[in-house]
């Protein structure tokens, strides 16, 4: 896997934006429900975690309590583009993690990303932007250990102005990163912006032993 040990750049630009967009889901009456946007008050940069970071063990779940939230994670990569695959939208609650990256809990940025909602509804994300500084999300990994990550910020971004370098940038330290659609909406052009919440490693807990 490309960069799991935190070593060189990105392989090329990630268009998470462009490869996320899925149309709102339909109520019966035709309406639509958004989901829910991050206020300025959840904006915020410069935390930096002062926990020592953990070798490279590839994500197998996350969880964030706030929105009991509870899901498998599966590997993404990217397509011809570039473009940042999501999940397959057959399983609406499945988070990915862009095998690119360092895994979560080891000193760089890791990436998750996972659909708002699908065709039959709310998906694995769809609460993100209801999320707030200070919540924990725990991920889960194959050697057994959870890192515990805690939310330092939440921002929307519109689509075409997305802060590659600020999102995808690789930290010093033990970063996360997850991503899901938000913002406005058009039938024409689906969700027009990116939910993104920030988080830094705030604890480990190492496998327990057989």
């Amino acid at each position: 896997m490309a960069g799991q040990h935190g070593r060189g750049g990105w392989p090329g630009a990630l268009a998470v934006g462009g490869a996320l967009v899925l149309g709102a889901w339909m109520l019966h009456d035709g309406g639509r429900v958004l989901p829910p946007a991050p206020g300025s008050a959840q904006a915020g940069f410069g935390a930096v975690s002062v926990v020592p970071p953990l070798g490279p063990s590839v994500p197998t779940r996350i969880r964030i309590p706030a929105v009991r939230l509870d899901a498998p994670v599966t590997g993404l990569g990217l397509d011809g583009a570039g473009h940042l695959q999501p999940p397959p939208d057959d399983d609406r609650n499945l988070a990915g993690w862009y095998r690119g990256a360092v895994t979560p809990g080891q000193r760089g940025t890791a990436i998750l990303a996972g659909h708002v909602d699908t065709r039959s509804g709310p998906a694995v994300f769809y609460s993100l932007g209801a999320l707030h500084r200070g919540d924990r999300i725990e991920i889960t990994r194959a050697d057994g250990s959870i890192a515990g990550f805690q939310i330092y910020a939440i921002e929307v971004y519109d689509k075409q102005h997305f802060p590659d370098d600020r999102v995808y940038g690789q930290a010093g330290d033990a970063q996360l990163r997850v991503i899901t659609c938000g913002g406005g909406f058009s039938r024409a052009d689906g969700y027009e912006g990116n939910v993104v919440a920030y988080a830094f490693l705030a604890d480990t807990t190492k496998p327990k032993k057989a």
